[in-house]
């Protein structure tokens, strides 16, 4: 059996106005899930399933999804390789937007129809209808594209935190980055020509390279360079007339992690928050005695973010988004068609945009 907040729930019938009515409801429809009953891999052990119709209490609210990506922490999951091994059997998808369908007797600060995302981080968004506390839930502005709404709560927010969390950075500053195709790295480079903030992005060695180049500089970078542009003695003398920056983020570790160190000024902060190499991270003893550099890690999950900070800063976040100001590139996929989009995320079709699945 399946814990509550795992269970989503197929609407018993198609009329909108039917549904969103607030009348009195004890139970859920069932539920079409992607499920797995042992970790692996994902395009192996997931599969379709109904589930049996939840309780839903008085605190409860009854909420039927919209959108829900698919990001590699969900793959690692799957896998059992993720840091948080999930207990099986499982449902997937840690992220996503729905719209609420129902409410329990007590529940008055949400109502059918109003969009939210979770407030905190659960399995199970890889369903048609969840049900969960009111207090794990968050209401957003439904003017917000659906796309974004389901996946603001974990690239941008990260973005969002490793840039305020570690460095007091202010107007004429400069951070670099490596990664910097990445949802997270578009996001910080949005963010950072937002508030006056210059960038240092560099991408891999690809035959498009330029072409990524000339997109990044469009999202507001200020210098995007190749890992082989990079190989020279003195890197510092790329930058012009930028600033060496304070903050460094790596999400690839081995050579890549080195070259953000490199660009660092004394006192410089780099975090890691991934490791797409599966390569270890070399300092050399000089950045630490003579340049005072400080290695940080990141991850979300173990933020802890107080409701308040979390409120805001998703606010925020989909208010660029409204606003045309944050944006990166997504490819919608129906709900029915999952095991196409985890094909994708998986990397079996070659580079694809971030899958997100729609219910």
């Amino acid at each position: 059996m399946l814990s509550k907040h795992s269970h989503f729930v197929v609407p018993l019938c198609h009329d909108k106005q039917t549904s969103l009515l607030n009348i009195p409801t004890t139970v859920s429809p069932s539920s079409t899930a992607v499920v797995y009953d042992q970790h692996g891999p994902p395009d192996i052990v997931t599969r379709f399933t109904e589930i049996p119709p939840v309780e839903i209490n008085e605190n409860d609210v009854c909420v039927r999804m919209l959108a829900a990506p698919v990001n590699p922490a969900d793959i690692n999951r799957i896998e059992g390789v993720y840091p948080v091994r999930p207990a099986v059997p499982g449902t997937g998808g840690w992220e996503g937007v729905g719209e609420v369908h129902a409410v329990g007797s007590t529940v008055k600060v949400l109502s059918p129809g109003d969009w939210v995302i979770h407030s905190a981080y659960l399995p199970g968004t890889w369903q048609t209808y969840v049900v969960e506390d009111q207090s794990l839930w968050y209401k957003i502005d439904k003017s917000t594209p659906i796309e974004y709404a389901a996946t603001v709560s974990v690239n941008p927010l990260s973005a969002l935190r490793m840039m305020e969390d570690f460095v007091a950075l202010k107007p004429g500053d400069t951070i670099v980055q490596n990664g910097a195709t990445s949802i997270v790295g578009q996001c910080v480079i949005q963010l950072a020509r937002d508030r006056g903030i210059h960038s240092i992005n560099i991408i891999r060695d690809k035959s498009e390279s330029d072409e990524v180049k000339e997109k990044l500089i469009k999202l507001g970078a200020d210098k995007v360079f190749t890992e082989s542009e990079l190989e020279v003695k003195c890197v510092k003398n790329l930058l012009d007339d930028i600033p060496e920056p304070l903050l460094g983020l790596n999400c690839i570790g081995g050579n890549a992690a080195t070259m953000v160190i490199k660009f660092l000024k004394q006192g410089g902060t780099m975090v890691t928050y991934g490791g797409m190499s599966k390569k270890p991270i070399t300092i050399s003893t000089t950045s630490f005695i003579f340049k005072d550099i400080s290695l940080k890690g990141y991850w979300l999950q173990e933020k802890n973010l107080d409701k308040a900070q979390y409120r805001c800063s998703i606010d925020y976040l989909l208010a660029l988004a409204r606003a045309g100001r944050l944006k990166y590139e997504m490819e919608m996929v129906p709900f029915k068609d999952f095991h196409t989009a985890l094909e994708r995320a998986m990397g079996k079709h070659g580079s694809r945009r971030k899958q997100v699945l729609k219910f």
